[in-house]
């Protein structure tokens, strides 16, 4: 039996609390981490961190391509707990990123938590636990998770006809093989992205040849990537609230600009618009090539590239932007619709990512049996981003409909985070055994979020990765500071808040 039960002084978390759950935490990247130091702020010490990989840092440990770097200021992309004073640029490249995570990892003796290698395959619900299974054998019981697996992690490749009879190196840009010397080589990348548009310029002198194979052009907003001197890092060294000052400022900054644009402030989008244009006309010489390279949607539609020295690249010799179709790969290279043959030494795939696979491939089973696949055949969708009906105890970092469009993520999974351990402290308090987002709130809820997605810029005709295969968008269409109201605290009265009798011990721990 269970009952619902309503909000008590009891559940204030500066209270004392009447027990400590086991929590599991699934991926070692930057929402991972954040998870674990904020619980043990919580005074939670039993956590665990499955990571499928052998070391940690996600996105930033598995993309190491050449000219990886973050298209958000560094400044606004560190935790609001530890700035960095040492960030060499504005936007910073992918190894320093890398670094600023191992540190943080090293400070708050985080590796003692994490599993390694050790991917989580499954994970059931049942009476009031969790019991996971993870690569290697052997079965953990929790009593939380905390899906920290982030949504840029499952390489997509492409379907194109005799990818594998390519005979010379093949890889994907988030698998770069190092091994493959580039100089002098005849390279192909597929792709026009934000990650192609980083390799091309800091290839393109190194190879014999590069084509780029682009199905859609992409609008490039020109924000140059200034150095920090000596001078500067020292005054943030010697003064601690200067970064933050600075992170602010930046955060601001973007929520009143590309937040506001993307959700349709029609100004702010010419604007944006503008200097895309002016970007490209001003840069690309070649008429012919500019119009090439000249998108027909509007700038902001797909993820804004922020870039300089690309187009520059682009043009140089040695460089070519193929927009002929892909007919096929052949072992010599890629023959294009105009019966064409691009001969090649490497290929490069520069195709993104499964951006709406989340926790999945694992196997996720909550109530009654039901599977995360069945709840999702339709789309993903969640309560607010962070809960699905019918999985107690599991919430989701960056899930999905999170503001992800050209906005810091560790900004994003701190406010998530701070409102799920409201539901946590719930839990501690011995309130509650279950929680759980109620279906009808739940499916009002994301009703509201498609029908405002009728005002924003990812409708104005383009395809991207934010759409989901049944067309809905994994976006979300209202302003930073509603995100930010609706994460300062959860309304009890939207959950299913509920005490079992008896919660038995499953499998072992």
């Amino acid at each position: 039996m269970s009952a619902d039960i309503k909000k008590t002084p009891e559940t204030d978390p500066n209270s004392v609390t009447t027990r400590k759950p086991k929590v599991a935490i699934i991926g070692a990247g930057m929402s991972g981490l954040l998870s674990a130091i904020k619980l043990r702020e919580r005074g939670v010490e039993d956590i665990v961190i499955f990571e499928k990989a052998d070391r940690i840092g996600g996105t930033w440990r598995d993309n190491t391509y050449p000219g990886l770097s973050c298209d958000v200021p560094a400044h606004m992309y560190t935790y609001t707990f530890e700035p960095n004073p040492e960030w060499s640029n504005r936007y910073a490249y992918g190894p320093e990123i890398f670094q600023y995570f191992e540190h943080v990892a090293e400070k708050y003796d985080l590796k003692t938590l994490i599993r390694f290698n050790s991917e989580v395959e499954s994970a059931r619900y049942e009476n009031g636990k969790w019991s996971l299974k993870a690569a290697g054998g052997g079965l953990h019981v929790a009593d939380i998770v905390i899906g920290a697996t982030g949504v840029l992690h499952h390489p997509n490749y492409p379907d194109i006809e005799g990818i594998d009879s390519f005979a010379g190196d093949k890889f994907h840009t988030a698998r770069w093989d190092h091994e493959v010397n580039l100089t002098g080589k005849k390279v192909g990348i597929v792709g026009t992205g934000s990650t192609a548009t980083q390799i091309v310029p800091e290839i393109i002198d190194r190879v014999g040849k590069l084509d780029l194979f682009q199905r859609t052009p992409q609008w490039v907003f020109p924000l140059p990537n200034k150095a920090y001197t000596a001078k500067q890092k020292a005054r943030l060294r010697a003064d601690a609230t200067l970064a933050r000052k600075i992170r602010d400022r930046y955060s601001r900054l973007f929520e009143m600009t590309f937040a506001k644009a993307v959700i349709g402030n029609k100004f702010l989008l010419w604007c944006i618009g503008w200097m895309c244009k002016y970007h490209l006309e001003s840069k690309v010489k070649d008429p012919v090539l500019r119009e090439k390279m000249r998108p027909s949607y509007q700038a902001a539609c797909k993820r804004l590239i922020f870039a300089t020295g690309f187009y520059e690249a682009i043009q140089k010799p040695n460089a070519e932007v193929v927009t002929d179709a892909i007919a096929r790969i052949e072992p010599d290279g890629i023959r294009t619709a105009d019966g064409r043959l691009h001969e090649l030494d490497v290929l490069v795939l520069a195709t993104g990512f499964h951006a709406h696979n989340f926790m999945r491939p694992m196997e996720l089973i909550g109530k009654d049996g039901v599977t995360i696949d069945e709840v999702w055949a339709e789309g993903a969708y969640a309560f607010k981003s962070v809960a699905v009906p019918g999985f107690p105890n599991f919430f989701l970092m960056t899930g999905p409909n999170s503001p992800i469009g050209n906005y810091s993520l560790i900004t994003i999974n701190e406010l998530q985070l701070s409102y799920v351990l409201q539901l946590v402290d719930e839990w501690m308090a011995g309130n509650a055994d279950e929680i759980e987002p109620k279906k009808d709130v739940t499916a009002a809820y994301n009703e509201a979020l498609q029908n405002s997605m009728t005002t924003t810029v990812w409708v104005t005709g383009c395809k991207s990765w934010y759409f989901n295969d049944f067309g809905k968008l994994a976006m979300w269409p209202w302003s930073f500071d509603r995100f930010r109201e609706a994460m300062s605290a959860p309304s009890l009265e939207e959950y299913e808040l509920r005490k079992l009798d008896s919660i038995p011990k499953v499998g072992a721990a």
